[in-house]
């Protein structure tokens, strides 16, 4: 019983950690892409603003 107790840990944080990847890579896109793309491109214009501006 002593190797299930060893091998538990690991498989839990691998199993952690591929729910975390697959949220991450599920976010990239669709709707939010588009509302990060728009701030994006609204602080370049800013920043592309302020330095014409010197």
């Amino acid at each position: 019983m002593d190797y299930v107790s060893a091998l538990v840990p690991p498989f839990v944080m691998a199993a952690f950690f591929i729910a975390l990847v697959v949220t991450i890579v599920k976010s990239q896109g669709g709707a939010n892409k588009a509302k990060e793309d728009s701030a994006v491109d609204a602080a370049l214009a800013r920043a592309e603003a302020t330095q014409q501006q010197k």
